[in-house]
């Protein structure tokens, strides 16, 4: 027979849980980084479009943390001025 576990015993497990202790501790963090992806949902960029300003040197600069490639805030900020610049 399963054993029942009621709403309570769920609950303190849940508030006592160090991962939502972390997620509330940095919630007002900003993020300093971003994927490719995020970056080009963010910008409503398709995949193809972004290897095209990739090839033409037109992306922002990208970093790389091991495997994950990485957009800083900055990188995005100095790419804003100088798409706007040529416009």
């Amino acid at each position: 027979m399963a054993k029942r576990v009621n709403a309570i015993q769920i609950e303190d497990c849940v508030s006592s849980n160090p991962v939502n202790e972390d997620a509330e501790a940095t919630a007002d963090i900003p993020r300093m980084g971003f994927s490719i992806a995020e970056f080009r949902a963010s910008y409503g960029f398709s995949e193809g479009f972004y290897r095209k300003l990739r090839k033409e040197g037109k992306s922002p600069r990208e970093m790389r943390l091991g495997r994950r490639v990485i957009i800083s805030a900055t990188a995005i900020a100095e790419w804003e001025r100088e798409r706007e610049a040529e416009t």
